[in-house]
């Protein structure tokens, strides 16, 4: 045949290449196709196109004879042997890291795709070197890596391991290639190795673009790149393979009706697999939707099937089953920057199909400038054009420059968005340029033709073409032509992969695109063949598109010939005119013309701006265009003139012309004088009238939700995790107090709506900012600003309040933040636009530390770009509800929004809540027809008012013959004004609902206001409802009796109080006309029952502007009004990611479910559908195609159902038996419903219940399964979405606004917006979400994936970021210019939310939260007890003056040692006697564990000399912490110090970390050498800028909550800070405190208590200070003078204070630096005499106490010592002791004769540490090791004894169980202070009913006199030889007295005993030797016991 192309034969081998023509069956199949479509009845005849192609594949396993080559070069990667891999686990990424793949976890990008155009910074020697990732098949990550551990071109000279710097972040330094592959997310099953995964050399190209150059060559692997030529795998092609692939592609967006005349009479092939086509630009068969899909033109299609065959050389274990898991080397990615702006600009300014920059109709003078073709060549447009043919075609330009128009040019548009779209299609990315000739090349002219003809065609007579699904079909054509050859080792994504991978993939079948049309690469389409190809395509929908092709040999001459027969009538049925040339020897060029009057119209006004539109909607209104649309809308026909019967009504005036801006004053008044009648009723007749009550009705305004308490912990979170964060960016311990500025649109409404939600929250009265008494609703309006010209005054103000006041924290809300993100560059001052550019983005706020700014938006995708300012890091998205059928947060309310009203679209067996009116969609069609040149919102708004004034005349009853006007409206409009008419009267107090009605002009609005003004006080309806007219920019205007009304049911008490936002009307019957290009923000009650979206724009198709309009009717529900297990619609149940973007839909078990649900006949419809529609299939365009085959519907009698109706409101109950649409035949259905038209002769015509049976001929569902009517909603306190809710009643409410309170509302749109929110794009998720996401952002490229449906809210904010770019006026274009690497700000988060989910309150509660955590980071919780034990003195003398400075050590030797014990945490010790002493009262039995639980503390701000721990950061610790610019940060070096103690005979070692900057403290034998000691001042140094003892803070377990930071107590003076750790504890001290010397301990003291600490820090100290006063000898200095003292500080001393005296007002504390402290203490001028000092702990009691008006005592010290070593020598502390160490020392230093000072006019201050310290113990047994509950009575057993053995340390079991269990081991000393125990020379704790008496054995020591005291006990712990028989006989003991020797053995026990001649007066018995319960490894402790003779 002729028109066969050459090529197209049968193969030898009798199967078919994928897309060829099979020449012997080309005639038949075409003649069988002609008689088909000759025969058949529907409108669109079954084509021929789809059956001249076969199947481009089969299954892989019916193609075992097939093989393609495996261009897979790792087959050596797995590895070197044929043993298997090693399994390997990556190490975790650090808490808050990116995980993302192709990401470093810093967060920034290294895929070469995004790195090719950056300038990017390489290091001397280092290369680029392009990485494989196994996650990331199709992409390069961009690496630096050393160039000498890189082989040469042969393989060699590369050295072992690894150095490479990161090109995202810019770290440096990895020097593991194991590091560098965890830190780039190199997700990996094996160990990672460079020669495995780095690949290639990178280069730049002529163009500065980095490509992939030459392979690597690693030693044994093959870096060449195998290419291969596209292979097709044969296969038979069977003719039911044929027969089901003989269907037209569907649109996603098809109505059902449409798609439903496809499918009758054809097989269903939902379930058949569709294999890809491996050819090029094949034309495959066309997939067909089945007849039982999900949604109206929703394709379902299942998974893809790439065939791969095996390779060449096969893999070790490759099988054909897995051969789709081979990975393609030369898999290519998509770059999200790869095609230039230059390029992409003109895609990227289409907005759904309207180029906001789209030419207008152009005039003579634009002729010149709009001319794109050569001279010569015009086409003269005819006159009268728009009058003759009732429209003005639309011209796009394709391919070739388009011819000038002449002649009558303003009737014609001409926009170049179809071009723009070719030219973006044919742009490929440059990530494609490193394959070099590359056989992937763009979609060829031709196949664009073909694909736009082929769309055309599947389009519906209603429907308007967007380039976004034309866009789309392209990329899906390009993907399946020419990525065949490297999808073939591709691995094929799982649905659960598509949302986390951004390259390229294979979505699912797109709108108007046959699932394989692609050609073979060996055959592409010609030019010859693209016509008759084109018109065989056409041909298939009969006139609908008008190929012109064969006979046109220029644009010229087709366009001549189409305004010919455009002209003539040809074209009445033709929506398109598509016009090719393919000239030999030329170019194709063709062009599409639009001359479908409804696409005309739609495509024309998208080409106008939204202001541009709203300013010719201002201007039709003002001329008096519309004036014989008004009248023909008037006229009833035969029915008479509605303004005639309103008259007839009424003698009122009649309204004036509404179309005339100069009459609007004069309607404005006469709608004021209406209000009089009402106005006039006296306040009694008001309250007769309402003094019934609801009590169903309740308000409640201070409610937190608990999901926005989560929300609100949330954004603190995030604001502590920047404090937190090493860039320094806030400082949030430096703030005392938050102030906050919240910024609104310049709405109204929306200011007085979040100043009221402010004013109710409780914020301000929190945060200090009003006083708690007056503060009033007012005096919360200056902290909400408008963003007007008024808001830079208080803006700046508050710029210049942060600059003084820098303790203050600033937070600025921008609420609503997606409205004005315009440029201030390009925006003028009169628009308003621009302001919050040019306030928020400015320098000044951007560079002020102490300004955070919160951007709050339900629609964030237009701040989510390339250049955005915000860090994906400091995104917060509102969570969900539900997690895998789990309540997260327990609401008692559940979200029902935009996704839940999608759903339930979907959901069979239900009445959609979201729906069209298809009779008002008629009528306003068939007026667009007749008036061409009025605006479309003009004309339906015209209509849908028409409609409600019908409507009110027939519902109101107040006409005769109202009964005839119900079919001038529409069904859907009466049910509404039905409904808002009857539900005030169910509720004595007159609750009703509230109906949206949305009109977006200003103009067109306030038309609407006074016509139904007027007719409502023409009926006499003003005491029913209200009409409320909603300018943003005026307040509201309610009548005063509804106002009255209102604040009886709010229960307001003042005189002046109206109205202001729209939630405090709630329950007010009323029409609410809401104006304004978009909503503001306004929040609108829960009465809320009907959203009107029916005259809305359909022009501008954005995500934000569809939802932001649909989330009008987003609602809360009572959260018991269903059961989590049957969720409804939309539920939160059913995601299983608490951010997932959308649900997964589980159609079957939706479908299940309804059908098993129980009949709901007595549930409310919402609303019905045209009252004349008639049950054709071409009239059945809004029925849910889930609806049952079959339904069973209960019929009740006729007297049963007029019984019923008057109980029932009418739009809850039908008033006529519903038969199911299916059980009855067009004929019986036309016939039933025109019998349903009279209406009952019972019943007057108010009562007639519209939502009759004609309901289901356009809905044969069920009525909806909605929510119980005693369900009610509990809002919460300032949510953005109201807060009223009903209290919980009875099933049966009598109100019916406590009914409806549980529903959500209807929501009505037009009809072309229902198809398109409806449809389901490839991924599953509605067509929408696939729209430009804002009109101020573009696309970066037409190669983007789609959005997918298992993508959660960060994943969908990461492909925004990736692939959308600001425009020039979009604020955020000039971020670029400050730097890719830095271009976020670090002090701004976005908070992200559905509409009226409560964002206000969680943002307002995140304020107070935010106070109360500043106020307590400035606030710890200090020790505050009084002192214990505490006796007045007896003798009354002042030793000490009140005032003198420092003590004299001769006053303080005639002071006597007070021996008792007086610091409260030893409240649980024994008493220490003391003679003349008498305890208060009996010691209580109290568990050391216990005292920490009940000591009183006290909650105290901070001082300016506090100290800190590690999360405190500020500006002045830099350096102190480490920030050092001299040293890099963690530079610092281990060095070991050795001395030999004396006592203990052997060496002890310890281990120095010293950084850099702290080295001049210490002596090294030479430069970086060995530690010879610490350098100690001399005693005669005098400096004010340093602190001559070293201080040592012993540590354990409080890394970061030990109080370090000594530079603000220290007040910046140079002091030496050493901690003492554990061995083990030595790394995590050494990251917390970089800059601090650490001093490690042994490692055998690991286990040791606090003495141990404390007697390596004296040792330590007394040999160094030896150390030093040699080397002072040597220099020539005397050794006397070098400096004895050192500090021994606890780690939870935190601030300290000094006593003032005061004459006047007696003593007076207040706080110190620990500087001014310890300077006092150094100079005091007898300081030598003195072994230890200290003194007091803080008690905010003490300076009242009697016994402190001595400056200095003598007594125990604790917490913070001044110790003299040198005195001390030979006073050590036991380094065994765990307990009482300090009392124990003190005792013993006393005993040895050294003074000991306590300076009372100084305190320290203790923090409560509940974390670590060393007084944690822990008890765990051997077994299990961990803690367990083992008594006291257990720490001790028999020598050689079974016994459960304890991992603990002896010294600890030993003093435990001493402390425990004392009073059973020493009966007699139990409460019995004057007989004592007596213990020499140690204090051990035995409890605090026992007394202790402490003597030393030491020569001329001092102990008390025992002279006549008799002991209860004796004691001898380790007794030396200082202890003789001799000396225990000077004391004396009770009869029965108990004796205790502790000894190391059993066999230094028994030497004791006999050594000091026990047994002459004590009796033991065998059974008295103990041990401590330790393993024998483990040297326990032993002692005996026994009784005085």
């Amino acid at each position: 045949m002729s028109l066969c192309p050459p090529g197209w034969l049968k193969t030898p081998m009798g199967n078919s290449y994928a897309g060829q023509l099979r020449t012997t069956r080309f005639e038949e199949v075409l003649h069988n196709s002609i008689e088909a479509s000759l025969r058949s009845n529907i409108v669109v005849p079954r084509p021929i196109f789809s059956q001249l192609y076969l199947e481009a594949e089969q299954p892989l396993a019916a193609h075992n004879n097939s093989r393609a080559e495996n261009n897979d070069e790792d087959e050596e990667d797995g590895s070197e042997s044929n043993s298997p891999p090693i399994l390997y686990q990556m190490k975790p990424p650090p808490e808050g890291c990116c995980t993302t793949d192709g990401f470093c976890q810093a967060g920034r990008d290294l895929r070469l795709s995004s790195l090719a155009s950056d300038p990017l910074d390489v290091l001397p020697g280092f290369m680029l070197v392009g990485l494989k990732s196994p996650s990331l098949p199709d992409s390069l990550l961009v690496c630096a890596v050393d160039h000498r551990f890189l082989p040469d071109e042969r393989g060699h000279n590369a050295l072992l391991g690894f150095s490479g710097n990161c090109m995202g972040c810019g770290e440096k330094g990895f020097r593991y290639f194991t590091d560098f592959a965890n830190h780039i997310n190199l997700k990996l099953s094996t160990q990672p190795k460079k020669q495995k995964h780095l690949k290639y050399h990178l280069h730049r190209n002529n163009q500065g673009v980095l490509v992939k150059g030459a392979a690597i060559c690693w030693r044994g692997h093959d870096g060449r790149i195998r290419q291969i030529g596209p292979r097709l795998l044969e296969g038979h092609v069977t003719s039911d393979e044929q027969s089901s692939n003989l269907l037209l592609l569907q649109p996603s967006h098809t109505p059902a009706n449409y798609t439903a005349s496809h499918t009758n009479g054809l097989p269903q092939i939902a379930d058949t697999p569709h294999p890809l086509t491996n050819g090029q630009n094949a034309i495959p068969p066309i997939p067909q939707p089945a007849m039982n899909h999900s949604g109206p033109g929703r394709s379902t299609t299942t998974g893809t099937q790439t065939n791969v065959g095996p390779p060449k050389k096969r893999h070790k274990g490759w099988s054909p089953e897995l051969a789709s898991n081979v990975v393609s080397e030369n898999t290519v990615k998509m770059s999200p920057s790869s095609s230039t702006l230059s390029s992409s600009t003109a895609h990227s300014s289409t907005t759904n199909g309207a180029r906001l920059d789209a030419a207008t109709p152009m005039s003579s003078s634009q002729r010149s400038s709009t001319t794109l073709s050569p001279s010569g060549l015009s086409v003269a447009v005819p006159d009268q054009l728009l009058r003759t043919c009732g429209l003005q075609p639309v011209i796009f330009k394709g391919h070739g420059p388009l011819p000038r128009l002449t002649g009558n040019v303003s009737e014609v548009l001409v926009s170049s968005l179809l071009q723009s779209c070719y030219l973006s299609s044919q742009t490929l990315p440059r990530v494609y340029q490193h394959y070099g000739p590359s056989p992937i090349q763009p979609l060829s002219t031709e196949m664009q033709i073909l694909l736009t003809v082929y769309y055309l065609v599947q389009l519906g007579p209603d429907q308007v073409p967007l380039i976004e699904d034309l866009e789309q079909i392209f990329m899906r054509s390009w993907r399946e032509s020419h990525l065949s050859e490297i999808r073939q080792n591709q691995q094929p994504q799982t649905p659960g992969s598509q949302g986390r991978h951004y390259g390229i993939e294979t979505p699912p079948t797109l709108p108007g695109l046959p699932q394989h049309l692609s050609l073979p690469y060996q055959q592409p389409l010609t030019p010859s063949q693209l016509p008759w190809l084109a018109q065989l395509a056409a041909s298939s929908c009969g006139v609908g598109v008008v190929v012109f092709g064969e006979h046109v040999g220029s644009l010229a001459q087709g366009l001549q010939l189409m305004f010919c027969k455009l002209l003539e009538g040809g074209f009445q049925n033709t929506n398109y005119v598509v016009v090719i040339v393919t000239a030999s020897g030329q170019e194709t060029q063709s062009c599409v013309v639009v001359t479908g009057k409804h696409q005309c119209r739609a495509l024309a006004e998208s080409m106008f701006s939204p202001s541009e539109g709203l300013r010719e909607i201002n201007h039709q209104l003002s001329s008096g265009e519309t004036q014989e649309l008004i009248q023909f809308c008037n006229s009833l026909g035969q029915d008479g003139d509605m303004d005639s019967l309103l008259d007839s009504a009424t003698l009122d005036s009649n309204e004036p012309s509404p179309l005339s801006s100069s009459q609007e004053s004069t309607d404005d008044k006469s709608v004021k004088k209406t209000r009089s009648p009402k106005d006039s009723h006296s306040p009694k007749q008001r309250v007769l009238a309402t003094k019934e009550t609801c009590t169903e009705y309740s308000v409640e305004w201070r409610e937190v939700r608990p999901i926005q308490l989560a929300v609100a912990r949330k954004l603190l979170s995030h604001v502590c995790a920047i404090a937190d964060s090493s860039t320094q960016n806030l400082d949030l311990v430096s703030f005392d107090r938050v102030n906050f500025l919240i910024l609104v649109p310049p709405s109204e409404v929306t200011f007085q709506q979040t100043v009221l939600h402010l004013w109710s929250s409780g914020v301000l009265q929190e945060l200090g900012s009003l006083d708690q008494e007056c503060a009033s609703q007012r005096d919360a309006e200056r902290f909400v600003v408008k963003m007007d010209q008024s808001a830079q005054v208080q803006i700046d103000s508050l710029i210049q309040e942060a600059h003084s006041n820098s303790y203050t924290l600033y937070i600025l809300i921008h609420d609503h933040a997606h409205w004005d993100i315009s440029s201030a560059s390009y925006c003028n001052s009169e628009s308003g636009l621009g302001l919050v550019d040019q306030l928020l983005n400015s320098r000044r706020i951007r560079d002020a530390p102490n300004i955070l700014i919160l951007h709050v938006t339900s629609f964030p995708f237009a701040l989510q770009t390339q250049f955005t300012r915000i860090s994906p890091y400091n995104e917060i998205h509102w969570p969900s509800s539900f997690s895998n059928d789990v309540d997260l947060y327990h609401e008692r309310t559940r979200y029902f929004g935009v996704s839940e009203l999608l759903d339930s679209t979907r959901s069979g067996g239900s009445l959609p809540l979201m729906r069209y009116d298809s009779s008002f969609e008629s009528m306003a069609a068939s007026l667009e027809e007749r008036f061409p040149k009025l605006h479309s919102a003009v004309i339906r708004t015209t209509v849908l008012i028409h409609h409600y004034c019908i409507a009110l005349m027939a519902v109101s009853g107040r006409l005769s013959g109202s009964h005839n006007l119900h079919k001038h409206s529409s069904v859907e409009t009466l049910g509404i004004v039905q409904s808002l008419l009857s539900a005030a009267q169910q509720c004595p107090t007159r609750h009703g609902h509230m109906v949206l009605l949305r009109i977006p002009s200003l103009a067109l609005a306030a038309w609407a206001h006074r016509r139904l003004s007027r007719v409502r006080r023409q009926l006499g309806l003003e005491e029913k409802f209200e009409i409320i007219l909603g300018n943003p920019g005026q307040p509201l205007n309610i009548g005063q009796s509804f106002v009255d009304q209102i604040k009886i049911w709010l229960k307001v008490q003042e005189a002046d109080w109206v109205p202001r936002t729209y939630l405090e009307l709630e329950a007010l019957p009323c029409i609410l006309i809401l104006s304004g290009a978009e909503p503001l923000g306004e929040s609108l009650p829960r009465s809320l029952k009907y959203c009107d979206l029916r005259v809305i724009s359909c022009s501008y198709l954005q995500r934000t502007t569809l939802e932001q309009e649909l989330g009008l009717a987003a609602y809360l529900l009572k959260a018991e009004s269903r059961s989590p297990h049957n969720p409804g619609p939309g539920s939160d149940l059913l995601e299983s990611d608490a951010e997932k973007l959308s649900s997964t839909d589980n159609e079957e078990e939706e479908a299940q479910d309804n059908e098993n649900s129980p009949p709901s006949s007595n549930l409310p419809v919402q609303s019905s559908p045209d009252i004349g529609a008639k049950a054709t299939p071409s009239t059945q365009n809004n029925i849910s195609p889930k609806a049952p085959k079959s339904t069973k519907a209960s019929t009740p009698s006729p007297s049963r159902a007029q019984t019923q109706l008057p109980a029932q409101s009418t739009s809850q109950a039908f008033l006529y038996p519903q038969p199911s649409f299916h059980h009855l035949s067009q004929s019986q259905s036309q016939t039933y419903a025109q019998a349903q038209q009279v209406p009952s002769q019972n019943h007057p015509v108010s009562q007639i219940n519209f939502q009759s049976y004609f309901h289901q001929v356009s809905h044969p569902q069920l009525q909806p399964p909605l929510l119980p009517a005693q369900s009610r909603r509990h809002p919460s306190k300032s949510t953005s979405s109201g807060s009223l809710s009903p209290r919980a009643s009875s099933p049966h409410l009598n109100c019916s606004w406590a009914r409806g309170v549980s529903r959500p509302p209807s929501v009505l749109l037009p009809r072309s917006l229902y198809d398109i929110i409806t449809a389901n794009d490839g991924s599953g998720l509605p067509r929408c979400t696939s729209f430009l996401p804002h009109m101020s952002v573009a696309w970066v490229s037409s190669f983007r994936p789609l959005l997918s449906k298992m993508m959660t809210c960060t994943e969908q904010s990461l492909y925004y970021r990736q692939w959308t770019v600001p425009r020039p006026y979009h604020m955020d274009s000039s971020n670029r210019t400050e730097g890719r690497s830095d271009n976020f700000h670090p002090r701004r988060l976005l908070l992200s939310g559905p509409p009226q989910v409560g964002k206000t309150g969680a943002y307002l509660h995140f304020l107070g939260i935010l106070s109360r955590m500043l106020i307590r980071l400035m606030e710890v919780d200090i020790y505050n007890e009084e002192e214990i034990n505490l006796n007045a003195r007896e003798d009354g003398v002042q030793y000490s003056p009140s005032n003198v400075l420092w003590p004299n050590p001769e006053i303080m030797k005639t002071l006597s040692f007070d021996y008792t014990v007086h610091d409260p945490k030893y409240d649980d010790i024994s008493f220490v006697y003391c003679p003349g002493y008498k305890p208060v009262s009996d010691g209580n039995t109290v568990h050391q564990e216990d005292v920490c639980l009940r000591r009183r503390t006290t909650r105290i701000k901070l001082s300016k000399y506090a100290a800190f721990n590690t999360y405190h950061h500020c500006e002045h610790c830099h350096l102190y912490l480490g920030f050092n610019p001299r040293y890099q940060i963690y530079e610092s070096s281990l060095h070991v110090f050795t001395f030999t103690h004396l006592r203990l005979g052997e060496e002890i070692q310890l281990y120095f970390i010293i950084p850099k900057s702290k080295e001049h403290y210490f002596s090294f034998n030479q430069p970086g050498g060995q530690v010879e000691g610490l350098r100690l001042p001399l005693s005669t140094d005098r400096s004010p800028d340093s602190i001559k003892s070293p201080i040592f803070t012993p540590t354990t377990g409080r890394h970061e909550h030990g109080l370090f930071n000594l530079y603000h107590a220290m007040d910046g003076v140079s002091h030496l800070h050493i901690l003492v750790v554990k061995e083990y504890e030595m790394a995590v001290y050494k990251k917390y405190w970089p800059n601090h010397i650490l001093l490690v301990m042994p490692a055998i003291f690991n286990a040791a208590g606090i003495g141990a600490a404390h007697f390596l820090i004296k040792e330590l100290s007394y040999h160094n200070l030896e150390l030093e006063r040699s080397r002072r000898l040597e220099g020539g200095a005397p050794a006397v003078d070098v400096w004895p003292f050192v500090i021994l500080a606890d780690d939870s001393c935190v601030m300290w204070n000094a006593v003032d005296l005061n004459v006047h007002t007696g003593p007076v504390e207040h706080a110190v630096s620990l500087k001014q402290v310890l300077q006092h203490m150094e100079a005091c001028p007898d300081l030598s005499h003195y072994g230890l000092c200290g003194m007091r702990k803080w008690s905010s009691r003490v300076l009242t106490a009697p016994n402190q008006r001595e400056p200095f005592s003598r007594g125990h010290l604790h917490d913070f010592l001044l110790l003299n070593v040198d005195q001390s020598q030979n006073v050590q502390y036991d380094q065994n002791r765990f307990t009482c160490h300090d009392v124990d020392f003190t005792l013993r230093l006393h005993s040895a004769g050294l003074l000991v000072c306590r300076f009372n006019n100084f305190s320290v201050m203790k923090k409560q540490i509940a974390i670590g310290g060393y007084r944690t113990f822990i008890i765990k047994t051997k077994m299990t090791d961990v803690p367990t509950s083992v008594g006291p009575s257990q720490y001790i057993c028999a020598p050689d004894s079974k016994h459960l053995f304890l991992a603990t340390p002896a010294q600890l079991l030993l003093e435990k169980y001493l402390q425990h269990t004392s009073h059973k081991l020493f009966p007699l000393s139990t409460k019995n202070y004057e007989h004592p125990v007596l213990s020499v020379d140690c204090y051990i704790n035995l409890g605090p009913e026992v007394t202790v008496c402490f003597v030393s054995s030491r020569p001329h020591s001092v102990n008390i006199c025992t002279t006549g005291l008799l002991f209860s006990g004796l004691l001898l712990c380790f007794a030396d030889t200082f202890v003789t028989p001799s000396f225990l006989k000077n004391f004396t003991f009770l009869k029965g007295a108990t004796l205790c020797v502790i000894s190391e053995d059993r066999s230094s026990l028994r030497q004791t005993v006999g050594r000091l001649e026990l047994e002459e007066e004590w009796r033991f018995r065998l059974s008295d030797e103990f041990q401590t319960a330790n393993a024998k490894e483990d040297r326990p402790l032993f002692f005996l016991t026994g009784k005085h003779i």
